[in-house]
C-alpha cells in the first residue's frame, strides 16, 4: 500500500509534523542535536576523569591534554601504585560491605515503618515523648558528667519510662498521629549533618567502637532511614486495600499480607528507593571522616587523602573515581527497569 502524497508546502512539511506519532523534520533534528548536547555534558566528565587517570603529574600539569596517543602517550602508571602498592584494597571493600549492608538494612526496617505508617493508625501520648527526651537527657548527663556506667544508667532510664507511663501518662491525652510522626521523621533530614557528628563520634568512642564497620553501618541506616520511609509510604499508599482484606480474611497476618503481598508489587519503587539510598551511602564523606581512619576507611575518605602538601594529585584521584564508579553503574544496569519504574510511580493518578 503506498504512503499517501503529502501536498503541504515545504515550509510546513518541515516544521510541522504530519502525525502524532512523529516528529516533523526541523523540530526531530532539533531534539536530536539537544540530546547529544546533553549527553556530551554528561559523559565527558567521566572520560576526563579516566584521560586523566592516564596521565603522570607532568602531563596533568602541563595539558589540558585530551586524546590518548595523539596529545600525550598513555601510561598505567597511577593504576599500578593505586591498585597494587598503595592501600586501596580494604576501603574499597570497606565501601560496599557499609553501603549495601547499611542500604539493605535501612530499607528493610524503613519499609516496615512506611507500611504500618499507611496501613496503622498509631495515637502517641506527647507525654511518653517528653518523658523519653528527658530520660535521654538524664542519661547522656549521668554517664557524661557523673561516670555512671551507661548500662546501668539505661536500665534504670527504662524503668522509669515505663512507670510514668503507667502513672502520670494516662492522665495527658494529647496525642500525635501518623502525619506528625512522618513529618519528624523527614525534618531529620532538614538538620546539618555536622551538629550530629559530634554526638555520634563521642557515643561510639564510650562504646569502643570507633574506625569499625559496625559504627558506619548503624549510622549510615539511621540516617538515611527517613528517605526510605518517605519514598516508600507512597509506594504503600498505591496498593489497593481490598487485596490485603482478602488475604486476612483467608487468615494472613499482618506480616505474612507485608512480605508476600505488598512487596511483591511495589518492588519497583524499591529498586529505585536502593538506588538512591545505596548512592546517597556510597558516597558519604563526613561521617565517614569522623568515625573511620585506618581499618574502616571508605573510598571517599581515600579520594580526599590524596590532597596532600604537594597538591592535589589528580592522577591518583582519577583512579579511584573510575573504580568508584563502576559497583554503581553496575547495580544501575542490572536495576533499570525496575528503577523506571518505580520513577514513574504516582507520576500519573487514575
Amino acid at each position: 500500500m503506498s504512503a499517501t502524497p503529502d501536498d503541504r508546502p515545504l515550509l510546513r512539511r518541515l516544521f510541522e509534523r504530519r502525525s502524532l506519532e512523529e516528529l516533523a523534520p526541523i523540530p526531530k533534528a532539533l531534539t536530536y542535536a539537544a540530546l547529544m548536547g546533553w549527553t556530551f555534558v554528561v559523559l565527558f566528565p567521566l572520560y576526563w576523569v579516566l584521560v586523566t587517570s592516564l596521565k603522570v603529574q607532568i602531563q596533568v600539569d602541563a595539558g589540558p591534554y585530551y586524546l590518548p596517543f595523539v596529545d600525550f602517550q598513555p601510561t598505567l602508571d597511577a593504576w599500578n601504585f593505586m591498585l597494587f602498592q598503595n592501600n586501596t584494597l580494604w576501603p574499597y571493600v570497606n565501601s560496599i560491605i557499609v553501603a549495601l549492608v547499611s542500604t539493605v538494612l535501612a530499607l528493610i526496617i524503613g519499609s516496615l515503618a512506611a507500611y504500618a505508617l499507611v496501613r496503622i493508625r498509631f495515637q502517641v501520648k506527647l507525654a511518653a515523648i517528653i518523658a523519653f527526651i528527658v530520660l535521654a537527657a538524664g542519661v547522656i548527663v549521668a554517664v557524661s558528667v557523673f561516670a555512671v556506667p551507661w548500662p546501668a544508667a539505661v536500665a534504670a532510664a527504662l524503668v522509669l519510662f515505663f512507670m510514668i507511663l503507667g502513672t502520670i501518662g494516662r492522665r495527658f491525652k494529647a496525642a500525635l498521629g501518623n502525619n506528625d510522626i512522618e513529618f519528624w521523621m523527614i525534618s531529620n533530614r532538614i538538620m546539618p549533618p555536622i551538629v550530629a557528628v559530634l554526638p555520634i563520634y563521642v557515643m561510639f568512642q564510650n562504646l569502643k567502637l570507633l574506625d569499625t564497620q559496625i559504627a558506619l553501618i548503624s549510622t549510615y541506616t539511621a540516617v538515611n532511614l527517613p528517605i526510605v520511609v518517605w519514598l516508600t509510604r507512597d509506594f504503600f499508599a498505591g496498593i489497593p486495600l481490598d487485596l490485603e482484606e482478602s488475604a486476612e480474611i483467608d487468615g494472613a497476618s499482618k506480616l505474612r499480607v507485608f512480605f508476600t503481598i505488598a512487596l511483591p508489587l511495589v518492588r519497583s519503587g524499591l529498586a529505585a528507593t536502593f538506588m538512591l539510598v545505596l548512592i546517597l551511602a556510597w558516597n558519604e564523606y563526613l561521617l565517614a571522616l569522623f568515625l573511620s581512619n585506618a581499618n574502616a576507611q571508605t573510598m571517599p575518605v581515600l579520594v580526599s587523602a590524596q590532597n596532600t602538601t604537594r597538591g592535589p594529585q589528580w592522577w591518583y584521584m582519577s583512579v579511584l573515581i573510575v573504580i568508584m564508579i563502576v559497583p554503581v553503574i553496575v547495580i544501575a544496569a542490572f536495576l533499570q527497569k525496575h528503577i523506571a519504574r518505580g520513577l514513574m510511580v504516582g507520576a500519573v493518578k487514575g
